[in-house]
Protein backbone atom coordinates (compact mmCIF):
# COMPACT_ATOMS: atom_id res chain seq x y z
CA UNK A 1 0.00 0.00 0.00
CA UNK A 2 1.48 3.39 -1.02
CA UNK A 3 1.88 5.94 2.00
CA UNK A 4 -0.56 8.80 2.00
CA UNK A 5 0.52 12.12 3.48
CA UNK A 6 -2.41 14.10 6.13
CA UNK A 7 -2.23 17.45 6.82
CA UNK A 8 -3.19 19.01 10.05
CA UNK A 9 -4.45 22.58 10.42
CA UNK A 10 -3.02 23.75 14.06
CA UNK A 11 -2.37 26.94 15.92
CA UNK A 12 0.66 28.27 17.06
CA UNK A 13 2.24 26.43 20.00
CA UNK A 14 3.07 29.26 21.46
CA UNK A 15 -0.29 31.04 21.62
CA UNK A 16 -3.70 30.25 23.74
CA UNK A 17 -6.75 29.21 21.59
CA UNK A 18 -5.19 30.96 18.38
CA UNK A 19 -4.69 34.23 20.60
CA UNK A 20 -1.94 36.69 19.79
CA UNK A 21 1.69 36.18 21.01
CA UNK A 22 3.24 39.20 23.15
CA UNK A 23 6.50 39.47 21.71
CA UNK A 24 8.65 39.95 25.60
CA UNK A 25 11.82 39.60 24.40
CA UNK A 26 14.23 41.94 23.26
CA UNK A 27 17.01 40.06 22.37
CA UNK A 28 18.15 36.21 21.81
CA UNK A 29 17.10 33.99 22.48
CA UNK A 30 13.42 35.36 21.90
CA UNK A 31 9.64 34.73 22.84
CA UNK A 32 8.78 31.39 21.68
CA UNK A 33 6.21 31.40 18.72
CA UNK A 34 6.11 27.92 17.50
CA UNK A 35 7.86 24.69 18.60
CA UNK A 36 8.55 22.40 15.45
CA UNK A 37 7.59 18.30 15.44
CA UNK A 38 10.19 16.29 16.95
CA UNK A 39 9.04 13.41 14.38
CA UNK A 40 11.43 13.17 11.65
CA UNK A 41 8.18 12.81 8.84
CA UNK A 42 6.56 16.22 10.00
CA UNK A 43 6.63 18.99 8.25
CA UNK A 44 5.43 22.01 9.40
CA UNK A 45 4.49 25.24 6.80
CA UNK A 46 4.43 28.32 8.74
CA UNK A 47 2.50 31.54 7.99
CA UNK A 48 3.11 34.56 10.49
CA UNK A 49 1.81 37.48 10.95
CA UNK A 50 2.58 40.67 13.30
CA UNK A 51 0.94 43.69 14.85
CA UNK A 52 2.25 47.16 16.17
CA UNK A 53 0.35 48.24 18.82
CA UNK A 54 2.68 51.19 19.28
CA UNK A 55 2.97 54.65 17.63
CA UNK A 56 6.36 54.12 16.20
CA UNK A 57 7.82 51.77 14.18
CA UNK A 58 9.36 48.49 16.00
CA UNK A 59 11.84 45.85 14.30
CA UNK A 60 11.18 42.60 14.73
CA UNK A 61 13.35 40.01 14.73
CA UNK A 62 12.30 36.11 14.00
CA UNK A 63 14.53 33.18 14.75
CA UNK A 64 13.83 30.73 12.53
CA UNK A 65 15.06 27.03 13.92
CA UNK A 66 17.91 28.69 15.79
CA UNK A 67 19.33 31.97 16.85
CA UNK A 68 22.20 32.45 14.50
CA UNK A 69 22.10 35.61 13.12
CA UNK A 70 23.88 34.29 9.65
CA UNK A 71 21.42 31.47 8.88
CA UNK A 72 18.73 32.05 11.25
CA UNK A 73 17.70 34.99 11.43
CA UNK A 74 14.11 37.15 9.34
CA UNK A 75 14.16 41.04 10.30
CA UNK A 76 11.36 43.32 9.57
CA UNK A 77 9.90 46.47 10.60
CA UNK A 78 6.71 46.94 11.68
CA UNK A 79 4.86 49.99 11.01
CA UNK A 80 2.79 51.32 13.80
CA UNK A 81 -0.85 50.67 14.22
CA UNK A 82 -0.88 48.87 10.82
CA UNK A 83 -3.14 45.53 11.30
CA UNK A 84 -1.95 42.70 10.49
CA UNK A 85 1.69 42.79 8.65
CA UNK A 86 2.76 39.41 7.09
CA UNK A 87 6.27 38.54 8.24
CA UNK A 88 6.62 34.68 6.94
CA UNK A 89 4.61 32.99 4.67
CA UNK A 90 4.41 29.37 4.25
CA UNK A 91 7.62 28.89 5.91
CA UNK A 92 8.40 25.36 6.45
CA UNK A 93 10.22 23.82 9.37
CA UNK A 94 11.21 19.51 9.21
CA UNK A 95 10.91 17.48 11.98
CA UNK A 96 13.61 17.04 14.02
CA UNK A 97 14.20 13.41 16.09
CA UNK A 98 16.97 14.63 18.09
CA UNK A 99 15.96 18.31 19.20
CA UNK A 100 12.36 19.73 17.47
CA UNK A 101 12.77 23.21 16.38
CA UNK A 102 11.76 25.80 17.72
CA UNK A 103 10.58 29.63 16.00
CA UNK A 104 11.21 32.59 18.31
CA UNK A 105 10.97 36.84 18.13
CA UNK A 106 12.24 39.40 19.72
CA UNK A 107 11.48 43.22 18.92
CA UNK A 108 13.12 46.60 20.00
CA UNK A 109 10.30 47.37 22.42
CA UNK A 110 9.15 44.86 24.62
CA UNK A 111 5.40 44.11 24.56
CA UNK A 112 4.31 45.76 21.13
CA UNK A 113 4.38 43.67 18.93
CA UNK A 114 1.87 40.73 18.94
CA UNK A 115 1.89 37.76 16.52
CA UNK A 116 -1.12 35.63 15.22
CA UNK A 117 -0.50 32.81 12.76
CA UNK A 118 -1.07 29.47 11.84
CA UNK A 119 0.71 26.11 11.21
CA UNK A 120 -0.12 23.47 8.59
CA UNK A 121 1.26 20.16 9.55
CA UNK A 122 1.96 17.44 6.50
CA UNK A 123 3.40 14.16 7.73
CA UNK A 124 3.57 10.63 5.90
CA UNK A 125 2.31 7.73 7.16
Amino acid sequence: MAAQDTFELMKLSGSTDGRGISVTATSSAGTTIHTGSSTAAHYDSIDLYATNIDTSAIKLTIEWGGTTAAGDHIEVTIPPESGLVKVVEGGVLKGNSSTALIVKAFAGTTAKINIFGKVVRSSTA
